[in-house]
């Protein structure tokens, strides 16, 4: 299945890049992350634990940079990764894109994401899939944001509230149903 997801970061493209391209630096940003291991420069070994519907997973597995355009500010990154209960596997391909904007810059990500196992069961409805990357893409964001706002005080993002996720999902998946439009 295939979604975008957006964000915004509150410094101009050239020095959004560089801080977007530094995965130990924003790692502790994603909800649920943990990065465990850098291989080398593009390849990085890490876990992180979601919610689809009611069953709480935890991924372990790889993230390589595929292909890094630092003059277009563009990235290719392939993820996979393995549930630690053995229910399944999630594989990923995302680009993900800078542009200018008023607020400084605009992340623009793309992703195909393939399920595998029991796990994709959990998942059948795409609407959860990308309501769930939705919140997840957010948190981050927000997550990121009060970082780059004060780099002193930063400390690894908590996993994301099950809770609070269930919510965001939930609602988001109600005002689509009724043609309303999701704000993520």
């Amino acid at each position: 299945m295939e979604f975008d997801n957006t964000f915004e970061v509150p410094l101009p493209p050239d020095q959004a890049w560089p801080v977007l391209m530094n995965v130990q630096g924003i790692a502790p940003c994603m909800p649920g992350a943990q990065l465990t291991e850098v291989v080398d420069d593009k390849t990085y070994k890490g876990n992180i634990g979601v919610r689809l519907g009611p069953v709480a997973l935890t991924f372990a597995g790889t993230v390589v940079f595929e292909e890094i355009d630092n003059d277009n500010r563009t990235a290719r990154v392939r993820a996979q990764g393995n549930d630690a209960k053995g229910r399944g596997s999630a594989q990923a391909k995302a680009t993900f894109r800078l542009e200018p904007s008023a607020a400084g810059s605009k992340v623009l990500v793309h992703t195909d994401l393939s399920l595998s196992g029991a796990v994709a069961q959990y998942g059948r409805g795409v609407g959860m899939i990308q309501a769930t990357a939705s919140a997840l893409m957010n948190q981050f964001a927000n997550n990121l944001k009060k970082q780059l706002a004060d780099p002193a005080a930063a400390q690894a993002a908590k996993p994301i509230s099950a809770g609070k996720l269930a919510g965001q999902v939930a609602w988001t998946a109600i005002k689509d149903k009724f043609g309303g439009k999701s704000d993520g």
